[in-house]
């Protein structure tokens, strides 16, 4: 007996390539955020304090990305660098400035934020962290200082991609248009790429009108610090005391700056990092040392 060998229809054909570029699609979006079918979720923190304008600006910009959570400080926190609470009680008070969205106070810092987030309120990894938006420059050596910072290089040590968002106008009433419309943008391209689970962006806005902004620009760190200098004054008492007072310098006259692209109505973004390692010196040493 002769069988003859089946002939596939023009149906499975077309169901077999179908399946095959469902899979080709799955394979590039691996690692994406986006890809996954549930919503992402999405911490946010700042320094500024709870109900700060930038962190309301923040939620507003991205609240239909995902599922927020907000644990910030109950007080205002700049300049807190990466500290952490030691010897005393951290607490947490749930708050209703967001809406429907969930939210908390706590006492501690920026960086005490994300811990707690992680342990207490999430009891998971969020997909993304997000800290901002930060009444003030954030760009070359303020990121050692930043709370807000800090707060995302926390994130990116416990495997959470983060960024932090700083716009360059310290005014409480500053126009945050721009800020809002180039945070999302920066949130949905990560949410949107393959990131390490240690990625973090530092993302600085110039504080013009969002018609003067020229997009973004990846930089890298300015090597730019405050020429510093402490007034000494008298308090009523007579006694001294010492007010930090500075002029900022930039040493970096290179083009692919962070302070060079603010200059010039850019949205600076700097991938960070919290390896400090000098990898360069590390191997010339290995070298000239012969340990």
């Amino acid at each position: 007996m002769v069988y003859k060998k089946k002939v596939p229809t023009f149906a499975k054909h077309m169901a077999k390539a179908k399946k095959t570029a469902r899979k080709k699609t799955a394979k590039a979006a691996k690692g994406s955020i986006r890809a996954r079918e549930d919503k992402p979720v999405i911490l946010i923190t700042n320094d500024d304090g709870v109900t700060a304008p930038g962190i309301m600006n923040l939620v507003e910009a991205v609240k239909d990305l995902g599922k927020i959570i907000v644990v910030a400080p109950d007080k205002p926190q700049s300049g807190m660098g990466h500290a952490i609470t030691i010897g005393q009680p951290l607490r947490l008070h749930r708050v209703s400035v967001f809406g429907d969205i969930e939210a908390y106070a706590c006492t501690g810092t920026p960086v005490d934020c994300v811990k707690l987030a992680v342990d207490k309120v999430l009891h998971r990894k969020p997909d993304l962290c997000l800290s901002g938006i930060n009444h003030g420059a954030n760009h070359s050596i303020n990121v050692i200082y930043s709370g807000t910072m800090s707060a995302a290089v926390e994130a990116a040590i416990e495997s959470i991609p983060s960024a932090g968002f700083s716009l360059l106008d310290y005014n409480i009433e500053a126009d945050f248009t721009g800020a809002r419309k180039f945070t999302r943008m920066v949130v949905e391209k990560m949410l949107s790429t393959p990131l390490d689970k240690h990625t973090v962006f530092n993302v600085n806005i110039p504080s013009v009108p969002v018609e003067l902004l020229n997009g973004l620009r990846i930089c890298k760190q300015a090597y730019a610090k405050y020429e510093e200098d402490f007034v000494e004054r008298l308090d009523p008492n007579g006694r001294k005391y010492y007010w930090l007072t500075g002029e900022f310098v930039n040493f970096d006259k290179g083009k692919d700056t962070d302070v060079y692209a603010l200059a010039n109505n850019y949205v600076s973004v700097v991938p960070v990092q919290f390896d400090l390692t000098n990898y360069v010196l590390k191997a010339k040493l290995e070298k000239l040392w012969k340990l």
